[in-house]
């Protein structure tokens, strides 16, 4: 059954995104980030340095999950896409203070063990499921539905990932998308489908220069 939609939460997300516009077009006046306990950080910094083929997010776009989880009281939470767990630590980290859980999946076997191992050791095991396999085969067999899903896989498959999600996508929810500009030549279909989707409101917002498309279901 669909979760009901939670107004109060909404507001805190529509603040959070012209928050975050706000601060991308601030530049260097920019308050300074809040700071990370020094193992978490130092981990977080660890795994970037091991990111040879960049595919973490940025550390700007981490923290910036990392709120809108926290301001959307998401409870459940979908990552396709784990890489070696970077994002999935950020968005870990705002669903500690909700109460919620994600589950993020991977295709790799080794980036999926990496990325397990590395949510261990971040301390959130308990909140982050690490699944290794294909995502179109392992989302259908996740139960329930998601008022939060976060994209970072193979370009040419986002409007793919999109309508499998979509209809799963509670009221009040929202879908991240992420090198939205950076990459956008490789995902013309997706950012298409965001424009036609009934009851779909879509900012894009770029805490880095990758650009994150952030589509509120209303």
């Amino acid at each position: 059954m669909t979760r009901p939609f939670r107004a109060p939460a909404c507001a805190a997300i529509f603040v959070t995104i012209g928050l975050a516009i706000a601060m991308a077009a601030a530049g260097p006046a920019a308050p300074a980030p809040q700071a990370l306990p020094p193992a978490l950080d130092t981990l977080l910094k660890q795994i970037k340095g091991a990111d040879t083929g960049q595919l973490a997010v940025s550390e700007e776009d981490g923290r910036f999950l990392r709120v809108m989880v926290a301001a959307g009281r998401i409870r459940h939470a979908l990552e396709i896409g784990s890489a070696s767990g970077y994002s999935a630590i950020w968005i870990g980290l705002g669903l500690r203070d909700t109460g919620g859980h994600l589950t993020t999946i991977e295709y790799d076997p080794i980036r999926a063990r990496q990325a397990a191992d590395n949510v261990r050791k971040a301390g959130l095991a308990d909140i982050v499921q690490v699944v290794h396999g294909d995502a179109f085969l392992e989302i259908p067999k996740l139960a329930g539905t998601f008022d939060f899903a976060f994209l970072d896989a193979w370009k040419r498959d986002y409007k793919r990932f999109f309508d499998m999600v979509y209809p799963r996508l509670d009221r009040g929810g929202l879908f991240l998308a992420h090198n939205v500009v950076n990459k956008r030549n490789e995902m013309g279909d997706f950012l298409n489908a965001l424009d036609r989707a009934p009851n779909l409101l879509t900012a894009i917002v770029t805490p880095s220069g990758e650009g994150i498309s952030v589509s509120y279901k209303k």
